[in-house]
């Protein structure tokens, strides 16, 4: 059964529509299976949704897709338009509505993240903010801003980020203990409950940007070490007190420069494909560039043009309301052709593109210039300004240097386009950009390790890791691995024994550790090899994983949010190629391993032969092939008369041949 009629579906819409309250509200249209497919708000719930009817009736192909597939329509009533913004928002971004425009860029700003529910807080740098007790500042232009904070709080402070357990006592420190970056609270006695709160408390104090009143701190424990004579943690003091003096001359000039922060967007559309960028200005100066794209768009606009219009008067509605034709309404539904140029509403992109973007951001610039208006330009504004408590300004600039501004955020827009859809190959270093902002690397990668597992049903369990450096795959640096300790089938046993081998080599010898390790597998195989690498107490190492059905990337620490990458990204592109070269460098390695088994199984079901004497003929004959073709004179002339015979006989009984005696 495929469930009622489309005629009476759509005629219980019509009736569910004409009941609706005129309150604020939000509004959620359902398909026939009761997903959610499209999600608006409006002040007048039952104004609004009427007005996808009226279009349709007037044959406007701009809802038609929507009202294709809608049967079904529900709401959710608030208090006013702001709360039906934020309310909006929430439930785009928690379901996903293919009708909605979403945000679906590679790129977002790190945060640092300060966990103060923990019992031992840690500081890390990170991408998503969650409700999880811990303390979030940023976000940080430019990106690599955020991991130059962490490490003077490293320093500094010396609060770690590594992964280690600190719920509970370790038998040792990790190497950050030793370079002096952690106070060592994994390790009992190194340092007290009192002294580790003092060190979160004046990171606190960093991070939120009271540098005099941490400076007043820093200096009577200064002096107060001096006088006790604790020389080596006066010293410490010192050194702390000295770089909050020079943060906080950057800061009187930044504060002075407030003013001048200011986001700009600028957009190219062409081809139903839309590239926009956003330009962020701190202090006047333009900090960094964000990127932007969808692909498809006429469906989406088809669907949501009425989102930019007023809504329709009362006398519109009746107009529609007294159609006594359903039949007519539903031909209205069928679509009508329409130009790109027509079906693209600007207006509608950067209204649903800002609520994503600041909505649920803890700063946004006072100014944010965009090319295009739309009709709850001023309602963001004022939500954004009550939430920031600061007034947010959405301006559309018409001429002057902020149009400019627009102007050259539009241009780049068009070569982020030709780059992206005309395929053009992106340079290596934006490649490298673009990798270390999507995985959130501290520094551009130059070298990455990928490690793959092999085996056909348990058999032959092999390991390999192949390098990517400066660009390119660099295959003199390829590794082989036969499992030594694993038997059986247990991927994640093995992957921990092949990291391991291969790190405490690189520990032993001294020598770098690479810009990422790339995992081919999932959520196991990943805390596997960082099982392994916490052991050898590299506790801060980059590491990812890339599933191979999903095509979703985990970062570990990151895990409950995986890192998902348009097809079209070179970024994706990239890990997938040093994944694919990993896969194909282990299953080559396994078919040459299966062939050996093969062939020593062979050697070894003849009698007389064993491991000692499949050696020797082996060395002297050089292959299976050569020992299949030798004489039993020759055979004779490496093993005992009698194995020679057997050997012979056993490659040749299948042409029933009886061996001819060996002569002395």
């Amino acid at each position: 059964m495929n469930g009622p009629p489309r005629r009476s579906r759509f005629m219980d819409l019509i009736q569910k529509i004409r009941v609706l309250p005129t309150q604020p509200g939000v509004y959620l249209y359902k398909n026939a299976e009761g997903e959610i497919i499209y999600v608006g708000k409006a002040k007048n719930l039952r104004s609004r949704v009427r007005s996808y009817l009226l279009e349709a009736s007037q044959a406007n192909a701009k809802t038609g897709s929507l009202m294709r597939e809608a049967v079904d329509v529900d709401y959710i009533l608030v208090a006013n338009e702001h709360e039906a913004l934020a309310l909006e928002n929430n439930l785009i971004k928690q379901r996903k509505p293919r009708f909605n425009i979403l945000l679906r860029d590679d790129k977002t700003y790190p945060y640092v993240k300060l966990t103060l529910s923990d019992r031992y807080p840690k500081v890390f740098v990170t991408r998503r903010l969650r409700k999880d007790g811990s303390a979030y500042y940023g976000p940080y232009f430019p990106g690599n801003l955020a991991y130059r904070v962490v490490e003077l709080i490293h320093r500094s402070f010396l609060l770690p980020s590594c992964k280690v357990d600190l719920t509970r006592y370790h038998q040792r420190a990790c190497l950050q203990y030793y370079m002096h970056r952690c106070l060592g609270p994994c390790v009992q006695e190194l340092t007290t409950p009192e002294l580790y709160a003092q060190a979160v408390k004046d990171a606190q104090l960093f991070l939120e940007g009271k540098q005099a009143e941490l400076e007043r701190s820093l200096t009577a424990r200064m002096m107060a070490a001096a006088e006790a004579q604790q020389f080596e943690a006066a010293a410490r003091l010192r050194d702390q007190l000295s770089t909050v003096h020079q943060l906080q001359e950057k800061q009187r000039i930044a504060t002075a420069e407030q003013s001048d922060d200011a986001d700009v967007f600028g957009y190219h559309f062409e081809d139903d494909a839309l590239a926009v960028n956003l330009f962020h200005i701190r202090g006047g100066k333009i900090v960094d560039r964000r990127e932007f794209f969808w692909e498809d768009l006429p469906e989406l606009m088809d669907s949501i043009g009425a989102e930019t219009r007023e809504e329709p008067s009362v006398s519109e509605a009746a107009s529609y309301q007294d159609t006594n034709s359903v039949a007519q309404k539903q031909a209205a539904l069928e679509p009508r052709a329409s130009s790109p140029e027509e079906a693209f509403n600007s207006g509608v992109v950067f209204s649903a593109l800002l609520k994503q973007l600041y909505i649920d951001q803890q700063y946004v610039p006072r100014c944010i210039f965009v090319p295009a208006d739309f009709a709850d330009r001023e309602s963001l504004g004022g939500l954004l300004s009550e939430r920031i408590n600061h007034r947010v300004e959405i301006t559309v600039p018409q001429r002057g240097e902020k149009r400019s501004l627009v102007d050259l955020a539009g241009q780049n827009a068009k070569q982020s386009y030709i780059q992206r859809f005309r395929v053009l190959e992106p340079s290596r270093k934006a490649i490298q950009e673009s990798l270390a902002d999507s995985l959130m690397l501290p520094e551009l990668p130059s070298r990455i390790e990928c490690f793959d597992i092999s085996h056909i049903q348990g058999a032959e369990t092999v390991a390999s890791m192949v390098v990517w450096e400066d660009g390119k795959m660099n295959k003199s640096q390829y590794r082989k691995f036969k499992m030594m300790t694993v038997v059986g089938v247990d991927d994640f046993a093995s992957m921990r024994e092949v990291v391991t081998r291969r790190y405490r080599r690189i520990k032993d010898e001294d020598k770098p550790m690479p810009s990422l390790i790339l995992i081919d597998g999932g959520l196991g195989q990943l805390h596997a090899a960082a099982e392994a690498l916490e052991a050898l107490g590299f506790t801060s190492q980059p590491l990812a994983s890339i599933a191979k059905k999903e095509e979703v990337i985990y970062l570990y620490g990151n895990e409950d949010e995986p890192v998902v990458l348009d097809r079209r990204s070179p970024v994706l592109h990239l890990v997938q190629m040093i994944r694919d070269e990993s896969h194909r460098f282990a299953i080559g390695y396994h078919r040459q391993r299966r062939a050996m088994r093969d062939r020593d199984s062979e050697l070894l079901n003849i009698p007389g032969v064993g491991q000692l004497t499949r050696q020797r003929l082996l060395t002297h004959f050089g292959s299976l092939r050569d020992i299949q073709q030798a004489t039993a004179d020759s055979l004779a002339a490496v093993v005992t008369r009698k194995t020679a015979e057997s050997i012979w006989r056993h490659f040749h009984e299948s042409q029933s041949v009886e061996a001819p005696a060996v002569t002395p």
